[in-house]
């Protein structure tokens, strides 16, 4: 008689990457389906995690459904490579698939990232995965999600255009900040994750993949790359991202680049790049090390480089 033991198949630990093949392949037709749909929220079976549900579950499952042994891999949290959920999901990430990793946007072939897109602009061929805590832009106006189906389904984005009509009426600009709503393709509207104003304009035409993932609400979407993506706005009150123009790093002294404030006891504010990885290069450039930087989306005047050419600076004019 067979024993059970002799039956069983040896132990290996975790499955490569962490989840199961099935799971990794439930997510990549997924994937698929959201590029063939630019925009459009697909739904999957979102899998339990060592880590809660919020805190990037969507995003680390992607990333687990595409990394491989080849993979370079860049992860940070609002710029930082070094914040403690950055650090915490590359480790796992490296643990469980054997990946290299990196602080270079440039050198990285994915990029998960919470709340930023880098400020180098990335090529073809790589793939930023973006974590996202609500993917419904229509949430604040229609609160039922069936309704919302409905609403993208017949492209009816009025209320939306209605807010930021209010917005205007009011505060004479649009106050909306992190999660721009933007529309992909012409089509359908979505919730860009939460990154900052400054950060929208990145989505355009961009030559690399974007896949936004949310795993607490099990909706996963994309805009592949040369996608038309056009934040909301009125023709005669054009978009404008974050009034930043007198801001300047205190360890480089670059501007024109998304920047945190630092408030001081003394009531002034100091200010430092948002994206550490590009900081820590031009640091290194400064000490005449050899380093590699790439074009910014926006360069030292203001003026955002896309699609193989500048535009006007969509920053506000002095006095806007």
């Amino acid at each position: 008689m067979s024993r059970l033991a002799a039956l069983a198949k040896p132990q290996t630990g975790y499955s490569y990457a962490f989840m199961d093949a099935f799971a990794k392949r439930e997510l990549r037709r997924r994937m698929l389906k959201a590029v063939a749909i630019p925009g459009y929220q697909v739904p999957y079976a979102s899998r339990e995690l060592p880590i809660a549900r919020g805190w990037g579950t969507g995003g680390l499952q992607a990333t687990l459904s595409l990394v491989g042994p080849e993979t370079v891999l860049k992860v940070i949290d609002q710029g930082a490579d070094d914040s403690v959920n950055a650090a915490n999901l590359r480790r796992f990430i490296t643990r469980m698939s054997g990946c290299q990793t990196t602080t270079d946007a440039l050198q990285a072939t994915i990029i998960q990232s919470r709340h930023r897109i880098p400020e180098e602009i990335l090529r073809e061929g790589q793939i930023l995965v973006l974590q996202v805590p609500d993917p419904e832009p229509l949430r604040a106006v229609q609160s039922d999600s069936s309704a919302c189906h409905h609403m993208h389904a017949d492209a009816d984005y009025g209320q939306m255009w209605l807010v930021l009509y209010e917005q205007l009426v009011r505060y004479k600009r649009y106050i909306q900040g992190a999660s721009y709503p933007s529309l992909v393709n012409g089509r359908y509207l979505i919730s860009p994750s939460p990154i900052p104003r400054w950060d929208t304009p990145k989505l355009h035409r961009a030559a690399h993949l974007t896949i936004l993932s949310a795993g607490r609400e099990k909706r996963i979407y994309a805009v592949p790359p040369y996608t038309d993506v056009r934040p909301l706005e009125f023709s005669d009150i054009p978009f404008q991202v974050e009034d930043q123009r007198t801001w300047a790093d205190e360890r480089t002294g670059a501007r024109y680049k998304f920047m945190n404030e630092l408030p001081q006891a003394d009531g002034t504010a100091r200010y430092e790049l948002s994206d550490t990885g590009y900081a820590e290069k031009l640091i290194a450039k400064q000490r005449g090390q050899a380093v590699t930087i790439g074009r910014t989306y926006y360069d030292d005047e203001g003026n955002f480089y896309h699609d193989g050419y500048l535009k006007p600076p969509v920053i506000p004019e002095q006095g806007g």
